[in-house]
């Protein structure tokens, strides 16, 4: 099956489990064929369906509930219930229980790409072994959030840039369109629950973001109180691409909540799964960071380490992790990662340009 059809096959998958917004999708497809680099970030779909059979050993090791879309982008920060700034994972969309090494090699993928495209000035060996350092480190260690003030400065530079202004970020909200239409009863009561004081005027924003999702329902509710503006976000959810990778077309478990739990994190208070959607609080401070707009200052191994460490993190939710994943380190050969990244890069790199010549808008 090649991506085409793959592609056909998963978003009709895809309809029967949540209403596709038309425009978003055909966005989706004209950015899959401008570069590998977003064709990556927009089908995970294929890379579920691709990894066992590209890397079948290492899809057989040991098992963690999984980021599954993990890659250099699906990185931001929040703040915690103390207020406090956090850095970390961003979004668990594909969370999924599979191989730990899944997210490694899908991690040092994404650097090989966001190097090739200008982002990252590193040589790939360099960065597949810094993420694998500091991903060891943390799992020998038990895990640790990043917590951006007294420790951590350095990223808290890197994370603080002019794009996290706040006349910058309403300028953006401001850009997106007034909802055109009817939006769904159970969106408006999940973006509710969230809100801080009950029946705020608000102005609902179609919001365009993201590259995996896109195609999904989303939402964004601007209201003022007590002085400012507040925005929120409701986003449709459904279970993993993995389901559709494996063959599942019964109702299948969204996992988004479970792996957020379980992690070794500071979680953001204002990230909630009700029902089918995912709302959150949108801020200067809560929200993704896109690796162009980080100026790194020679510090992109320093960053791919933490990147490292917070999959770490992630994984060490199953209390199984540290027994069963470090011994199964100690046994690979040392090339294991490259030859798994060189082989992944290469099957989605074929896939892109069978999609740049025959994929649809």
């Amino acid at each position: 099956m090649d991506i085409v059809k793959a592609t056909r096959q998963f978003e009709d998958w895809l309809s029967r489990r949540t209403t596709i917004v038309t425009t978003d999708l055909r966005l989706k497809h004209r950015n899959m064929k401008a570069a590998v680099f977003p064709f990556f970030r927009a089908t995970y779909y294929r890379w579920a369906q691709l990894w066992p059979k590209v890397c079948p050993e290492l899809a057989e090791g040991p098992q963690v509930l999984a980021v599954g879309d993990l890659h250099v982008e699906n990185f931001g920060t929040w703040r915690d219930i103390e207020g406090r700034l956090i850095w970390g994972v961003n979004d668990f969309d594909e969370a999924y229980p599979m191989a730990f090494s899944n997210d490694l090699v899908r991690l040092a993928v994404s650097a090989e790409l966001a190097c090739e495209a200008g982002h990252i000035q590193l040589k790939g060996k360099d960065m597949g072994d810094a993420i694998l350092d500091g991903y060891r480190d943390a799992l020998s260690e038990g895990g640790r959030p990043f917590v951006l003030g007294e420790d951590h400065d350095w990223l808290r530079d890197l994370a603080e840039s002019e794009l996290r202004d706040p006349v910058h970020f309403w300028g953006k909200m401001d850009s997106f369109e007034k909802v055109k239409g009817s939006v769904p009863v159970s969106a408006i009561d999940a973006i509710e629950h969230l809100m801080p004081a009950p029946d705020l005027k608000c102005t609902l924003l179609h919001r365009v973001a993201g590259l995996g999702s896109l195609g999904h329902a989303r939402y964004v509710a601007v209201a003022e109180w007590n002085g400012g503006r507040i925005a929120r976000e409701a986003k449709a959810l459904v279970s993993s691409a993995c389901y559709w990778a494996n063959g599942n077309e019964g109702p299948s478990d969204i996992l988004y909540q479970s792996i957020v739990n379980r992690a070794v994190r500071c979680p953001d208070p204002f990230v909630q799964l009700r029902g089918h959607w995912i709302v959150r609080r949108l801020s200067p401070h809560c929200s993704r960071i896109e690796i162009a707009d980080v100026k790194t200052g020679g510090q992109e191994l320093r960053l791919l380490v933490a990147m490292g460490r917070e999959t770490a993190n992630i994984h060490l939710g199953m209390k199984s992790a540290r027994k069963e994943i470090l011994p199964d380190l100690r046994k690979k050969k040392g090339k294991w990662l490259r030859e798994a990244t060189e082989a992944m890069l290469q099957a989605v790199k074929d896939d892109w340009k069978t999609w740049a010549k025959e994929g649809y808008e």
